[in-house]
């Protein structure tokens, strides 16, 4: 080695010219080859990009081929309802905050459902912000409820609650209509143990690239008193020709709840992660969001709502869920700014919020569109006056 190292410095002092101009072609591919992947051309372009990057169109939503819809809701309360389209199958997770949401949700999903099916419905849990739009109001001819007015293929709902209120026996009435029209019924403990029919995996696609995963925690067994921890968890995987995407579901889902979760599932790195219980303190937690580590976050709530507490800092979305979300990723955006609870007064934040994915070129991009706007959560006003962004 010592030998040849002799040899190369005497051919370089014998050449100078030669080895300078050898070391200026390297220093030249070298540099071409950084610029290449830097931004991406050639062989060094990427067919997929991170998600939340790129702003999209309503119109390219009607095309995508997976779409993921966080409704406002029509009201001055925080509740759920999600819309996940794939191709012509569409999942519904909850329908809250209100009876009279019910409505508001019909004409939003109308405009991706087209045949008045909706091929899986989930209810994470029995609060009334989750499940009152399946129930609706009554009206001449009718109700109004989401389980009224679509054909339902397969209702997925929580294995266990305390609820006794009556807008969760106007729930069971709701479930039991949607039996008589032939819709499945299972709890997400049948699904898990994949007992009666039910399954843990549901495919969206006929080439199964677009799965709908029921995780496992471990309310679906035990019983507790906070009848968040009873949400129904859910994973959807999309199977691309070079990356998966995952996009994660936990309801309302609470502390000793989430760690059921990330014991008990093997929890991938998320593409799009619903904000635990609208925002909460009390969930999203260090110990799931350091496994999931979503680069986009969707919160479903009124920000500064004192519909539940007075104090500031635990108003959705709260500084601590800011504190402790702000370290995975800066793309935060929430459906609906409270302006005043008591006199019944809110605004579109972000709006609707959709993230979809579309075919470009060889391979795809994950966007967002909003129909209020993009602005991400820190960049707001509210944010300015209300919270510290830490990240």
């Amino acid at each position: 080695m010592a030998n040849r190292r002799k040899k190369v410095q005497k051919a370089a002092n014998k050449h100078p010219k030669l080895f300078l101009a050898l070391a200026i072609i390297v220093i030249c591919i070298v540099a071409v080859i950084v610029v290449l992947y830097v931004f991406e051309i050639g062989p060094f372009k990427r067919k997929d990009k991170p998600a939340g990057n790129l702003d999209g169109n309503v119109t390219e939503v009607s095309d995508a081929e997976l779409s993921i819809h966080f409704l406002e809701l029509g009201n001055k309360y925080t509740g759920d309802c999600t819309l996940i389209k794939c191709g012509n199958t569409e999942v519904l997770i909850d329908a809250g905050s209100r009876q009279n949401s019910a409505a508001t949700i019909k004409d939003y999903v109308d405009q991706y459902c087209t045949d008045g099916v909706l091929e899986y419905v989930i209810a994470t849990h029995a609060h009334q912000d989750h499940i009152s739009g399946f129930v609706g109001n009554s009206v001449s001819g009718g109700r109004t409820g989401i389980l009224y007015q679509y054909k339902v293929g397969t209702l997925i709902q929580f294995a266990g609650t305390n609820a006794t209120s009556q807008i969760y026996n106007n729930y069971i009435n709701a479930v039991e209509y949607a039996q008589s029209q032939g819709t499945e019924v299972y709890t997400a403990k049948q699904c898990w143990y994949e007992t009666d029919g039910a399954k843990k995996t549901y495919y969206l696609d006929e080439a199964q690239k677009v799965s709908l995963n029921i995780l496992y925690q471990k309310f679906y067994e035990e019983t507790t008193s906070d009848e968040n921890d009873y949400s129904v968890c859910t994973l959807l995987t999309q199977v691309n020709e070079n990356k998966t995407y995952n996009y994660l579901f936990t309801g309302d889902l609470e502390e000793e709840g989430e760690s059921s979760l990330v014991d008990n599932n093997a929890l991938p790195e998320v593409e799009l992660f619903k904000g635990g219980h609208h925002g909460s303190y009390t969930a999203s937690t260090e110990k799931l969001l350091n496994v999931i580590k979503p680069k986009n976050v969707a919160v479903c709530c009124c920000c500064g709502t004192t519909e539940y507490t007075s104090n500031t800092d635990n108003t959705f979305p709260a500084q601590a869920f800011i504190d402790r979300v702000s370290k995975y990723t800066e793309n935060v955006y929430c459906t609906t700014l409270m302006i005043d609870y008591k006199a019944g007064t809110y605004e579109s934040m972000n709006g609707n919020i959709v993230f979809y994915y579309k075919r470009e070129g060889e391979g795809g991009v994950l966007k967002l569109y909003c129909s209020n706007n993009n602005t991400k959560l820190k960049d707001t006003e509210w944010f300015r006056q209300n919270r510290v962004w830490k990240g």
